[in-house]
């Protein structure tokens, strides 16, 4: 293995148990498509991959499995029987290879009655580097053990029960002996692998909301962004003292995000009120830095295109090219113009101020209130057509070529700061790749990913309904679910 070049990227998914999956593992290429029918499993082990996702960008347990699965019992598989105390779970787990080799991790998460990480194992290099277990249900805290290597073994600590551990050990670990150097050289590269990820459902019908004039919504990023790393230092703390109260904020480096590679922690008090605060000011912050980072939605899709029309001409030329294959219609360019006076642009935004603390002015709601800039294809003699006006699928197409066309610092993602992008690769999560797309559309798309992907800067693992879309394509991983 050329361990200078290898960036870190999830090789295997393991659903051990959740929701309809028992003892299954996916192999996961540079691209895999899951396919299957309805209840097989597709969006599902999309679901425990962002949840993962979320926990190593630092994200509190109870935040990562409500942002995505909607509650801890949906996460249970059907039929799993409480045991004496009346508690139910699931486990999930993944590997992660890199340049500290093949690196294995694996959670037990307790559901009900209350949510909570009850067991964490890390191995890699022939060793087991971390594992903790639950010992007292009293206390929020689990006891974990390091591998150590030096004149003890193994060193014990308690870590939070609703954070997860493999994320905090390059804050616990000081790297004196060789045993310490594997932990955290196995650590960041799970934590590199598992934040480089961004969920992607562009929906159309928000996307023409904001196209006519209207705010869209806000979308969320896997992986933190804005609501990246919550603080984690609340071990002997009161049990709710917080702890569901998540601090927005970010560590240096990495505005509203998380700043180390493991994330920057905050403190809080026992009511959990400098997470709030702290979380409203990043928030702002992120309004105030503009619309130039694509939302999981693509709601924001014109103010996006303005910029990467202007960064990148190269890709801007591939983009135009992918969506004349999938449009109906002649396409000769696709821009961000300026949105006509009266349109819900500027002059709204203007007006839309929003107070701040102490009565100062707040920042202005251009980012999260009327887009100032609209798409527009140009069909040559036909005029200019608003992207709003494309049917499901061109949209869905042209929001997706888009996000398999840059990179981590125009999606709403959260990559590790302190690791170059060199050695970092993108795995783009992609529900219903194919929905409301005709086959050829699909087809091209398929296409498109395939040749981004053999550069090694993305990945991607979609779901598709219909998979002779990536038939007879090289390449293409194909995993047939509920067979």
């Amino acid at each position: 293995m050329n361990t200078d070049t290898v960036r870190p990227a999830v090789t295997a998914l393991r659903l051990s148990a959740f929701k309809a999956h028992r003892g299954v593992t996916l192999p996961l290429t540079r691209l895999t498509l899951l396919s299957g029918g309805s209840g097989s499993g597709k969006s599902s082990a999309l679901q425990a991959y962002e949840i993962l996702a979320r926990l190593g960008s630092g994200e509190s347990l109870t935040r990562a499995v409500g942002e995505v699965a909607g509650s801890p019992a949906a996460c249970v598989p059907a039929g799993a029987r409480p045991d004496g105390q009346g508690r139910r779970g699931f486990r999930i787990g993944c590997t992660v290879d890199g340049p500290a080799g093949p690196v294995t991790l694996d959670l037990a998460v307790q559901a009900e009655p209350e949510l909570r990480i009850v067991g964490e194992r890390l191995t890699g290099g022939g060793e087991t580097l971390l594992t903790t277990a639950l010992t007292d249900p009293n206390r929020p805290a689990v006891q974990a053990a390091w591998y150590t290597a030096g004149a003890t073994p193994v060193t014990r600590a308690p870590l939070p029960d609703d954070r997860l551990g493999t994320a905090l050990l390059p804050l616990r670990v000081a790297g004196k002996t060789a045993g310490q150097r594997l932990v955290l050289a196995a650590a960041e590269q799970v934590v590199v692998a598992l934040r480089s990820a961004f969920v992607c459902d562009p929906r159309p019908e928000v996307m023409r909301e904001a196209g006519a004039g209207g705010t869209g919504e806000a979308g969320r990023g896997a992986g933190g962004g804005a609501d990246g790393a919550e603080g984690a230092g609340r071990i002997a703390g009161p049990r709710r003292g917080g702890r569901e109260a998540g601090s927005r904020g970010g560590g240096p480096g990495q505005p509203g995000g998380a700043g180390g590679a493991a994330g920057a922690w905050g403190t809080r008090n026992r009511n959990g009120s400098s997470g709030r605060e702290a979380g409203g000011r990043a928030r702002d912050a992120e309004r105030a830095r503009g619309e130039g980072r694509l939302r999981p939605s693509c709601d924001n899709l014109p103010a996006v295109l303005e910029r990467t029309s202007q960064e990148c001409a190269r890709r801007h030329a591939v983009l135009v090219a992918a969506v004349r294959e999938a449009c109906a219609g002649p396409v000769e360019g696709l821009r961000a113009v300026p949105r006509p006076a009266g349109c819900g642009g500027e002059g709204a935004a203007d007006a839309a101020v929003a107070a701040g603390p102490g009565g100062s002015p707040g920042p202005r709601a251009g980012a999260a209130g009327a887009p100032a800039v609209r798409a527009v294809l140009d069909r040559g003699a036909l005029g200019e057509l608003p992207v709003e006006q494309l049917g499901d699928g061109e949209l869905r197409f042209l929001a997706l070529a888009l996000v398999l066309l840059t990179g981590p610092d125009v999606l709403a993602m959260d990559p590790v700061g302190e690791v170059p992008s060199a050695h970092q690769q993108m795995t783009v999560l992609a529900d219903g790749m194919d929905r409301c797309l005709d086959p050829r559309q699909a087809r091209e798309l398929v296409s498109l990913a395939l040749r981004m992907t053999e550069r090694g800067h993305v990945r991607l693992l979609g779901t598709v309904r219909d998979p002779s879309v990536a038939e007879g394509v090289p390449g293409v991983q194909v995993l047939h679910l509920g067979v």
